[in-house]
């Protein structure tokens, strides 16, 4: 697999690029609340784009980091079922699930475009910020998690057909 190890460097830069970006967010989160602080409790300033700044820094972070950061073995799953199935059975389980939220968010794609499109004319109370570039994050998460789901269905389905076929070829 010469092409995976020549993509082995692109993919670690963009993944810590997105932590990057990821920690740049949860700074703007953290100045903003200091600065809400010092404003409103020792300058008497009460103002709101602080709230309004971290807010849109939260969202950001929330969705940025589902879609690019967080690992598949770091969400949170219930594994309840696990014990019970066998791992085949719960391999098709967990395919099954992914290939539902494949889906599920699949269907939502041209609806969701089309309310955040149409979120154009709306902007932010304190710093006017458009609500469609506001929330189009949202659209990249979606994108983000059909993508990774899908490539949970397929490791499954080539895991499955490798071991038909080695059973296959040693009878």
């Amino acid at each position: 697999m010469p092409i995976v190890k020549a993509f082995k460097p692109v993919v670690r830069l963009l993944k810590e690029g997105a932590n990057g970006v990821a920690a740049i967010l949860m700074a703007v989160i953290f100045v903003a609340f200091i600065l809400q602080i010092v404003l409103r409790y020792v300058f008497n300033w009460p103002v709101g784009w602080t709230t309004e700044v971290s807010l849109v820094a939260w969202l950001w972070l929330i969705l940025w980091g589902a879609s690019f950061v967080l690992r598949d073995e770091e969400e949170i799953r219930i594994d309840l079922l696990r014990e019970m199935l066998g791992a085949r059975t719960w391999a098709w389980a967990h395919a099954l699930g992914s290939m539902s939220v494949v889906v599920l968010l699949g269907m939502s794609l041209p609806a969701a475009y089309d309310y955040i499109s149409f979120m154009r004319v709306e902007k932010t109370s304190y710093l006017g910020i458009r609500v469609d570039a506001l929330f189009s994050i949202y659209l990249v998460f979606s994108v983000a998690v059909i993508l990774r789901h899908t490539r949970r269905v397929w490791h499954v389905v080539a895991y499955e057909v490798r071991r038909s076929l080695s059973t296959a070829h040693s009878s």
